[in-house]
């Protein structure tokens, strides 16, 4: 089993800030997070499988 990640982590991961997870967890939508005590924890596996399942959009 792989580590869990942080906020920071998946942040890195997709290339968004910080404040944008938080804003889309307020708002139902981006990886699904577990909250463990204080801190909100995601599963490497299940970022990577929502960021696949994303529609790809290119201009």
């Amino acid at each position: 089993m792989r580590n869990l990640w942080g906020t920071k982590d998946v942040a890195d991961y997709l290339g968004v800030p910080q404040r944008t997870l938080y804003e889309w967890r307020l708002k139902g939508y981006g990886p699904t997070g577990r909250r463990v005590g204080k801190y909100i924890r995601y599963k490497p596996d299940d970022v990577e499988s929502w960021f696949e399942s994303q529609s790809e959009v290119l201009i």
